[in-house]
């Protein structure tokens, strides 16, 4: 490459580079910095060495946010690869009105997080509530609410986390499934397998590529989970919801404990690396290449 080459190059890149360095690497580098700090807004930083992540270390709040954050990303995760493999597996035969059906799965994905949990919770209003009304009937009391009941507030999240992102995912394994050989099939038919020997020893390996993708997003997405447990429940009942990226912003917005949340921050990078790079390990030794 030329000179001019290059030179065109970079101008050409210039713009995209200035606002990644802006946007994405300033605050980046920024944070780690700040999390080495006191700072508040209410004086400026003052560099503290590693007694936030020390902090981290002894503060219950921090390990029950933790806890709580696996526990979503784990039941979340799980829950929704293997609901999306079935209703995939479902909405890849032929019946009437599979495109509707479809659309209707897919249709959540593109609705507002926001706007999903607001709905949410009037569907789990302990007096207007249609989910609680038909709870009630069937002999499933959620007493002051599902919402506030610190035994039914986790699995109410999990559900509207799980309902939320479910079309997507079920989306992506459709197109694996369709990308399948057809005659990888027809030879396990003539070979006299039934519809689950040919999963288990055609689709299911051949899905094993895309079930790490699936895995991987639904993992970061979940590590990650704000909108619906804000919304929902600000954390609550008793921090039994609060996970790493609501306390974050408790801790930094309302208590404004900025140099601790960024620390905290760093935490939640730490966790998103570590269980990435598991999960890639995992599915790497069984991809199937065809």
């Amino acid at each position: 490459m030329t000179t001019s080459q290059t030179r065109a190059a970079w101008l050409f890149l210039a713009p995209s580079v200035l606002v990644l360095g802006t946007f994405v690497v300033y605050p980046i580098g920024r944070a780690l910095y700040l999390s080495f700090t006191d700072y508040s807004l209410l004086r400026p930083a003052r560099w503290i060495g590693t007694k936030n992540y020390s902090a981290i270390v002894s503060d219950p709040a921090a390990r029950n946010a933790i806890k709580n954050t696996l526990l979503y990303a784990a039941v979340t995760t799980i829950a929704s690869v293997a609901l999306a493999l079935i209703i995939a597996l479902l909405l890849n035969q032929r019946f009437p009105f599979r495109s509707i059906a479809r659309s209707a799965v897919f249709i959540p994905f593109i609705v507002s997080l926001s706007i999903v949990s607001i709905a949410w919770s009037y569907l789990l209003d302990p007096d207007i509530g249609l989910l609680t009304y038909w709870g009630s009937k069937v002999g499933i009391s959620a007493g002051q609410g599902f919402l506030v009941n610190p035994n039914l507030a986790m699995v109410s999240v999990i559900v509207v986390g799980i309902w939320k992102y479910l079309g997507f995912y079920v989306v992506m394994y459709l197109a694996a499934l369709q990308s399948i050989p057809r005659d990888l099939q027809e030879a396990a038919v003539m070979d006299g397998a039934g519809p689950v020997r040919r999963f288990f020893n055609v689709t299911w390996p051949l899905l094993s590529n895309q079930t790490m993708l699936v895995a991987i997003i639904a993992t970061i997405t979940n590590v990650q989970a704000f909108d619906q447990i804000f919304v929902l429940t600000q954390g609550g009942p008793f921090f039994r919801t609060e996970t790493l990226v609501v306390m974050i912003y408790r801790v930094g917005f309302q208590n404004l404990q900025f140099g601790y949340a960024a620390a905290l921050s760093y935490v939640l990078v730490l966790i998103l690396m570590i269980v990435s790079l598991v999960q890639v390990a995992y599915f790497r030794r069984k991809a199937v290449q065809y």
